[in-house]
Formats: structure tokens, sequence, C-alpha cells
């Protein structure tokens, strides 16, 4: 993810001297000035866990993440000349594999946990003043995701290798990004951090368990990557 999030960058850079040099022409000059307009993005994360442990573990649960997709759709609403509110529901898909120390076997080592989810932030955008085509912002907010992958309902557990997550989850988000406008549209890449402010984890029938009985709490962290357009 960090070799993406380089390359990403260095293209948005090479895009920004080609396209937005010295003096270009103001491309959709009051674009920004609409009380709302609507948008749609897709993107890729990258998502992981962040474990708390009732006892001290010698081993901690291993995650290993994989970039996952993103795509959604945008309402924004002008608060002011700097302020906007959105509202960006979305799905995100993404797969974490955990290893579960102290088995032998791999097969109760190893958890696949596939996410869907239906995310749902309420975010504040400050964008800085325009400059020629290009306009730096920073967003942030809070939201709440349905995860249709959660096995909420499911009675089996990782006895049966079946892992299991809460249905619902709330995040917040920080993050930055630009808008660039072109002729006939705005294109805003932006990169985000998203927490999740609760524990996710559904433990094992067995008050025991060897895979959720030390575990104090689960939690979602993620970067997502967005690209937007208006």
């Amino acid at each position: 993810m960090k070799k993406f999030i380089q390359v990403f960058v260095l293209l948005f850079i090479f895009n920004c001297y080609g396209q937005f040099g010295k003096d270009p022409i103001t491309n959709k000059e009051n674009f920004d000035k609409q009380r709302i307009h609507f948008g749609y993005f897709v993107g890729f994360n990258a998502l992981d866990f962040k474990f708390k442990y009732n006892n001290l573990p010698t081993e901690d649960v291993l995650v290993k993440s994989s970039i996952g997709f993103n795509l959604g759709l945008i309402a924004n609403l002008r608060i002011s000349e700097f302020f906007n509110i959105r509202f960006e529901p979305g799905f995100y898909f993404n797969q974490r594999d955990l290893t579960f120390p102290g088995f032998a076997k791999k097969s109760d080592q190893l958890r696949e946990v596939k996410s869907t989810y239906l995310h749902f932030p309420i975010l504040l955008k400050f964008s800085a003043l325009r400059t020629g085509n290009v306009r730096p912002f920073v967003v942030g907010g809070v939201g709440a995701a349905l995860n249709l992958s959660s096995n909420a309902a499911v009675i089996d557990d990782n006895k049966s290798s079946v892992f299991r997550m809460t249905k619902i989850t709330n995040f917040y988000e920080l993050g930055f990004g630009v808008d660039l406008f072109f002729d006939y549209f705005k294109f805003s890449p932006s990169i985000r951090g998203v927490f999740s402010l609760n524990d996710e984890l559904i433990r094992d029938n067995d008050p025991n368990s060897p895979w959720t009985s030390n575990i104090e709490s689960m939690s979602t962290r993620g970067i997502f990557v967005n690209f937007s357009f208006h």
C-alpha cells in the first residue's frame, strides 16, 4: 500500500505540473458557487485491525491486509466559500486474513475476514483558496457502516471456522485532497485515514475460546484512496 500511495502522489504531482502550470485558462470558474452538486467516486482501500487484549499475549494475532475496492455517490452542500457538508454513501469491499497463534493446524489458525461495508459518512470539507484550476482541501467527519458480510446472525463460531463481527460499526475519518478543474468536470483525488469507534468482534459461544477469549477489542482502521468526479 505504501508503494501504491507513493506512485499515486508522483502521478498527481506530474499531472498538476503538466495540466495546471503557470497562468492556465480557468476551467469551471463558477462550479464551487453551486448550492448543491452531486458526483461519484471510485477508489481503493487497505484495511487492518487494531487489537487490544485482556492479558498480554506471547504472540499477537497477525493481520494480512489486501487491496480492496470503493464505489459510491457524493452529495455536496455549500455552506460558505470555504466550507461544505458532504454525504458520501458507498460500498467498500475488502479481505483481511487473520492468523491466530497457538494452533497446530492451519485450518484453525487462519480466518479469512471478507467485508462488504455499506458506508454512510457525513463529512465537513474545508477548502483553501483556489489557485488557477487547483484547490486543496482537508476533510473529516463521522459515519456508520453496515457490514453485509459480518456473519452476526450465524449461530456457529470459530469452532466451526466461522468468524463473526458486529453488523453495524461507527467510524471517524480524516484526510486531504485536491480539486482539479477541467473543461467539463471537476476531479478530486483524496487520501483518508478511517478508524472504527467500537469493538467489532462477536465472541465465540465458549467463554474460554482460544480465538476470542483474550481479545478485549478488535477495531477496523485503514486507508481510503478515492477518485471523485463532479
